[in-house]
This record gives C-alpha cells, structure tokens and sequence, in this order.
C-alpha cells in the first residue's frame, strides 16, 4: 500500500469557521471519507489533535500499526491532522494513534466524527458511507403542519434493545423493527416515536446515555442505512421520529473523547465545570469555539443525515446551574456572581438558532427540571429557543396524588390542581418516561392503589386526565399495555401480558386517547395557550372530581371534561356548562372495552339551571376513577 499523500477537504474558509465555533457541518469535513486522488481510489482522514506530536491512522490495512500511516498536521495552527490512504476502503476498521506533546503516551482513541463503529465491546471505527434513496418525501413536505406546536403531538418512548427480542432473547435488528415496531406505533396511534440515545455507547447498563460515537447509529442494530431504513418505514407511517441527544456529558472510557490528545481537548479543563459527579463522566467545554462546532454540527448532522425530526435533549439542567450536584466549594460563581453556566446557555440559544433556522418543521425538546425562566421561548426574546420542555413538576405531582388510596386525595386536590398555575409559562410535554419505572419506583400499574380492578381503573384514570390536560404526551413503552415489572433493559417487554383483558383493555385505552387527541381541535389547537384550557370547578375536594373546558380555535369543538378520582360512582352529579346545546359523550376510561364498569350517560341535554357560574347545567353520572369526556 502507498505512503500517505497530501490532500486536504478544507478550505481556508473552512479553518476559519472552524475556529470562530461557526463551522457547523463539520461531518462533511473531519472524520473518514472515501475519496479519489490522482486516480487513487483511498479514504482521507482529518482529526482535531492541537496538542498531538504526531497522529498515524492504524487499522486492518497495517496490522495496526503505529507510524505505518502518518497524518500531516495543517500549517495554520488549527490543529487538524489530515491526509490520503489509497486503497483505504469501505468497511476497513481504523483508530488515530496520538502521540501527546504534554506527555510520552501513544493512546489509540477513534474517530470522532466515524460514522459506524464496531459493535461493542469492540471499540474500532469502521470507513462507512452509504448511498441511501429516502422515500419520505411526502412526509417531509407535510413535516411543518405535522410537527407543529398547534398539531397533535403524542410520543411512544422507545429503547431499541428492549422493546421487543426474538426468543433466544438476542436484539431485533433495525430492519426487523422497521416492520414490527412502526406497525405497532401506527396500530396505537402515537404520533411520534422519541428513541432513546441510538448514537454509539460502550456500556448496556448506560441505557445509550453515555456516548462515545456521536455519529454513528449503534452497530448492535445493523448498519448505518439499515437505520435509515427504520426512519423511513416510520415516515412513510406518518410518524415522526425523535432522537434523544446528549451534549451534557460524555464517558471517560480509553477510546473516546476524554483526554483525546493529551489534553483537555473535548471537556473543560476545570474539573468544576468538566466532571461530572452524578454520572461519573466529563463535561463539554462549551466555551470553546471548536466544541460548540463539533456538538452543532453534531445535531444538525443527524436532522440532516437521518430526516430526524427532532431532539429531546437531555440533563439539560445540568448544564445550566455550575452547582448542580455540586455542594458549596465545589463550583465557582459566574462574572456576576451567581450560579448560571453562562458558556452553556450561549451555547444552547446558539443550537436552537441553528437548527431552527436550517430546518423547516423540526422541534427540540428539552428535559429541564427546574424552574428556569423561558426554556421553550424564542431566542429573540430572551428564552434558550426550545420548542417545548418536559414538565417534570406535572409530572412528579400527578404520580404523588395517584398513588395515594383514593379516601386521602380530598386532602391533596392542590397538588393535582396546582399544575395550571404555571402550565402556560413553557409550551410544556407531559411526560411518562423511563426514569419512572426503574430504580425500585415500580411500574405505572403498581404505584396505582387499590385491588386490580381499582388499579387499571387508576391507570386508565391517569392517562384520560394526561390526555385532556393542556400539553403534549410521552408514554414510556410497556406503560400503554400495563406493564407490571420495572423496565429491565436486558430483556423484551412483558408482551404476553397483553392476553388478558385488563391489560389489553389499557392498550385500546391508548389507541382511543390517541385518536380522540388528534380528532379533537380543542385538545391540540391551543394546547399551550391559556386560552385552550377553563376551570369549571378545581375546587370540589370532598368528591375529589375535577372538571374542566378544553378549547380550539372554533367553540363548536369545545370538550368538557370530568374527572372522578374516588371509586364511587357519583350519580346526577351537576356540572355548569356554557350552551343549552346536547352533549355528546365522545370518551369514557370506564368504557366496559377497557375493562370498566360501562358508567357515563351517552348524550345529555342541558337544563336553564345555572351553575358554577354558567348559564346551563347537566347532571352526570361520573363512573369510579374515570374520566368522561364530552363534546
């Protein structure tokens, strides 16, 4: 095999955005590429190593050995190492051998920029493109009304290895996913799928959360375009897809980008602000131009590549507060002496630009869990430039006040209440995620109380109010058939649960809430306005019944909802309502399909007796720990 030889895919525009952190498709440049030179079919490899004294490409095509092909280090101090190995070829496995100038240690790391990589435990990167012809043209035309903040918006989590496993418990590859799981997302109904962390991680028990190839899809799945492939099956569904993404913290493990050339090259120097006490891991220095370009291009990379249309973003917490599980001491005020991680916050307004301004039709989402002021509100007015953010507050409330036995809830309605005292403050998602049913906090189906009709009645309760409070959902995979075990990441989804009639009777739950959702105008139209959302009464605490207006852009799609959280049945129980016109009932959790006891009148006509301030009212029958729902 030849020398290397000198050649170079950047310009010296190129070096310049890089540097000013402005390069934001940094994927098209750094990394592998397959190319031609003078008539050499080869692969050219580019790599950010400022502090290396030297950088050789080692792979299958040297036996792995160090100096065999020697990169070039860029005469204009960008730190970039580059050149051209003919014969390099598609599918050849590669590491950078980087000498460090700070010590004498040849460490082996890869590609940050590889675009496919070994399947762990296995650690190399792999020479990778792929041609592949997207068909989802249609979907990403229609991406802008489907996507919408005023569009229906209902997400089924989803960790690739364990929503379902063949019989010798060994993984569903995306091709196989691509038919089982978008079929089964489109029978239920959700709108959009979020997959957790599908960028390639070393260790199983991170669940994905600690990456070490940030653009490569996980090889434990299949290829690169077999990935493709799933995003494309669920477009052609009509469902979107969103990728959980991590730029808070990254993995110390020998091969990634921790310490990459010997120095503090990818996490901030400052193990204040680079490490990372709860997860044990390192902490991007979003002060520094180059990384602020790796983690854009990063995002933009998989909106642009993959058709993702959008990013949950996780920890983002973490990366605003520099004492964030930090005890006094241990974290260092900012230039005005408080507690916010100013670098990350520009940073993050600098993404959400960014994507938003390259890509019609997409949304961030953030997991934020404080009470940070404007999240989800447009850069330009001073917000972080988020679509939406998870309500974390809703959601720790509503599973306090569920698991409570229901003769105690008349003491706690503010705290099932207290939610719409701040719900229009964020364009906010309800979420169910995995972080609830793991670590000992149980399954949804038992933090419910009572005996086992009382606790799907419970769950079947809890997802009808989810469903008609103001907002966006995320159901966590197994909670939209009752699983009853915590989620174990090991091992598939208790489907032969679903055999029995509690536990399909949630599933059809699901499949109606996610129709009634995007049929009705009034749940989705103004799901972040307060105009979309009245009281009837929040304050009935003896009965423990809540009811309440949903609204859209047209009154004649008004829905009024009732909510009883007692198992007793509540007859002739009076509710004001604005017009004299019939109701209809169009939802019932006590619905005998789902397993309930078939309580809830079908239509009713309103009287002239005023009530709770309205000039017409009717008198239901609530059914026990039900929700009815009437337009």
């Amino acid at each position: 095999m030849a020398n290397v030889l000198s050649h170079s895919l950047f310009t010296d525009f190129d070096i310049d955005l890089f540097k000013s952190g402005k390069h934001y498709r940094l994927f098209e440049k750094l990394g592998s590429h397959l190319v031609e030179v003078d008539g050499k079919k080869g692969t050219y490899f580019a790599v950010w190593a400022p502090s290396a004294k030297a950088v050789s490409v080692i792979g299958d095509f040297n036996y792995w050995t160090e100096g065999e092909h020697p990169l070039f280090v860029r005469w204009d101090e960008s730190g970039i190492w580059e050149g051209f190995i003919p014969g390099v070829k598609k599918g050849d496995k590669y590491k950078y051998k980087i000498h460090s100038h700070n010590n004498d240690i040849s460490t082996e790391k890869a590609d940050p920029f590889g675009r496919y990589c070994e399947q762990p435990p296995k650690t190399a990167s792999i020479v990778w493109e792929d041609d592949y012809s997207w068909k989802d043209a249609d979907w990403m035309k229609a991406r802008p009304e489907k996507n919408g903040l005023d569009s229906p918006y209902s997400v089924y989590e989803v960790h690739l290895g364990s929503w379902k496993r063949k019989d010798d418990n060994e993984f569903l590859s995306y091709k196989e996913l691509a038919n089982d799981l978008v079929a089964y997302v489109k029978e239920m109904g959700f709108t959009h799928v979020e997959f957790m962390p599908i960028m390639e991680y070393p260790f199983d028990p991170s669940w994905g959360y600690q990456l070490t190839g940030y653009f490569a899809p996980t090889s434990r799945f299949g290829e690169p375009a077999d990935f493709k492939l799933l995003v494309d099956a669920l477009h052609k569904a009509g469902i979107g897809v969103i990728l959980d993404w991590v730029p808070s913290h990254f993995p110390e493990d020998a091969h990634g980008l921790g310490f990459f050339d010997g120095s503090h090259l990818y996490e901030h120097p400052d193990r204040r602000k680079g490490y990372h006490p709860d997860w044990k891991s390192l902490i991007f220095n979003y002060g520094r131009n180059e990384i602020r370009a790796f983690l854009i291009s990063n995002a933009i990379f998989w909106l642009d590549q993959y058709h993702v249309d959008g990013l949950r973003v996780d920890a983002v917490a973490s990366m605003l507060y520099l004492d964030y599980s930090r005890e006094d001491g241990e974290w260092e005020p900012n230039m005005y002496g408080n507690n916010e991680y100013l670098e990350a916050m520009s940073f993050i307004r600098e993404l959400n630009e960014e994507v938003y301004k390259r890509f019609d039709g997409i949304q961030t989402i953030a997991e934020e869990s404080t009470a940070f002021t404007g999240v989800s509100k447009p850069v330009y007015l001073g917000g972080l430039g988020f679509g939406m953010k998870w309500m974390m507050g809703w959601m720790h409330d509503t599973l306090e006040y569920f698991k409570k036995e229901p003769v105690y809830r008349k003491h706690h309605q503010n705290d099932i209440t207290f939610s719409m005292t701040y719900a229009f403050t964020e364009n906010f998602m309800l979420p169910f995620s995995h972080d609830e049913v793991v670590y000992g906090k149980q399954s949804l189906i038992y933090r419910m109380p009572g005996d086992e009709w009382q606790r799907f009645a419970n769950l079947r309760l809890l997802f009808g109010y989810m469903f008609t409070h103001p907002g966006t959902n995320l159901i966590f995979m197994g909670g939209e058939f009752g699983q009853t075990s915590e989620w174990n990441f090991q091992q598939s989804l208790d489907w032969h649960l679903t055999q029995y009639d509690l536990h399909s009777g949630i599933q059809e739950l699901i499949k109606d809430l996610n129709a009634l959702y995007k049929n009705q105008p009034a749940l989705y139209e103004k799901q972040f306005s307060q105009e979309g959302f009245e009281w009837i009464d929040w304050g009935d605490a003896e009965n423990s019944v809540l009811t309440y207006t949903r609204k859209g852009h047209d009154d004649k799609n008004d829905l009024i909802i009732a909510c009883n959280m007692t198992p007793m049945v509540r007859e002739n129980y009076r509710v004001g309502v604005p017009k004299s016109k019939q109701l209809k009932l169009v939802f019932n959790s006590d619905d005998s399909k789902y397993g309930g006891s078939g309580t809830g009148k079908k239509t009713m006509k309103p009287s002239t007796k005023s009530w709770h301030g309205r000039k017409h009212s009717v008198e239901m029958n609530l059914p026990p720990l039900g929700v009815l729902v009437y337009k």
